[in-house]
């Protein structure tokens, strides 16, 4: 399940449970609107409550960052996981964005801030 709003200019993103391919579709679409609206986007995913993701999901989000690669300002992503720092370190080989993992919410909203 997410939840998503869109505050101070970024795109504030939380997953609980399972991260399916028909959440990130919701995400993506609340990131295009963002990008429509400013031109480039900030992000902010809250993946401290995932439990799982499923392998159609990470498949979107590496064409999703393929296809917008110049479009983020900054990704800032809030999680313990090892896999999931993991990813990050793959992903900034595919966007051109500033992106951070932070263990905590509110550095990581500081950080979106600056």
């Amino acid at each position: 399940m997410i939840t998503v709003t869109h505050e101070q200019g970024s795109v504030l993103a939380t997953v609980l449970g399972e991260f399916t391919v028909q959440d990130f579709r919701q995400f993506e679409e609340e990131v295009l609107y963002d990008i429509r609206q400013q031109g480039r986007a900030k992000l902010l995913l809250d993946l401290s409550d995932m439990v799982t993701y499923t392998i159609d999901m990470a498949l979107e989000e590496v064409r999703f960052l393929q296809a917008h690669r110049q479009q983020f300002e900054k990704v800032a992503i809030v999680s313990s996981d090892q896999w999931v720092t993991w990813s990050v370190w793959l992903n900034r080989m595919i966007a051109e964005s500033e992106i951070e993992v932070f263990e905590e919410l509110q550095p990581a909203m500081d950080w979106l801030a600056e």
